[in-house]
């Protein structure tokens, strides 16, 4: 189900001429972006070209890019990072409600850990959870504070494929009840056509493919595959 129309007139982030350079390379080169509210947009582009450091610094994280452009964005972000980042000596609902105040913050994170399939877990330790179990609870931080705006740096990568498997099923569910604007950054292709309404492919520091995406018809995921392939300069042959 995609967002509906009039939601998607409304940007949740805009971008324009964003430029970051390390030590004397430029990696994002007067980068402009607009992200829809509500939209799930994925982006792609080899090691190296930016992915990274442009989410950082819609997340206001990366204090480099401070004058090299003008951004937007929803005062409500939350980051998902490739690592769970849980603290060890906290337990999950601990974890899940760090930084997060009020009266209702235990039932909220409670609510959330449920909402994510860790239904009373609360008391667990992280080294209690497997891998994609602590990756749940990293979601469950992130949507306990109801973001605008969702940043993933590469949430699943560390994943075995079974369970990157259920946590695009998650994901996706989780996006469609709560409406987040989502942007996910993977260097998995076919992720990115299983999860975004929208992937774009980073490339010499610039958006070098902004891809709708429309998964009706029986080819449609081969033929999306195949364009993203050659945007990135790879064959469909490689293994």
């Amino acid at each position: 189900m995609a967002p509906h129309t009039e939601q998607l007139t409304r940007p949740a982030v805009r971008l324009r001429g964003l430029t970051r350079s390390f030590e004397g390379r430029t990696v994002l080169d007067g980068v402009d972006l607009d992200l829809p509210a509500g939209q799930f947009t994925a982006l792609l582009g080899h090691s190296g070209s930016g992915k990274s450091t442009l989410l950082r610094a819609i997340a206001g994280i990366d204090h480099g890019v401070a004058g090299s452009g003008t951004l937007t964005a929803p005062e409500r972000v939350s980051v998902v990072f490739q690592d769970s980042r849980l603290l060890p000596w906290r337990r999950i609902l601990p974890n899940v409600l760090l930084g997060l105040d009020g009266k209702d913050a235990g039932e909220r994170g409670r609510a959330a850990l449920a909402e994510v399939g860790l239904g009373g877990r609360e008391r667990a330790w992280p080294s209690e959870l497997s891998g994609g179990e602590q990756q749940r609870a990293a979601l469950a931080r992130s949507l306990v504070r109801e973001p605008e705006l969702l940043l993933a740096d590469e949430p699943f990568g560390a994943l075995d494929a079974l369970t990157r498997i259920k946590m695009h099923a998650l994901l996706r569910q989780l996006w469609e009840r709560h409406r987040p604007s989502v942007l996910l950054v993977t260097h998995d292709v076919d992720e990115a056509i299983v999860l975004a309404d929208r992937v774009l492919v980073l490339e010499d520091g610039r958006i070098g493919l902004d891809l709708t995406v429309d998964r009706d018809g029986p080819d449609a995921h081969r033929a999306y595959r195949g364009r993203l392939l050659k945007a990135l300069g790879v064959s469909e042959d490689a293994p």
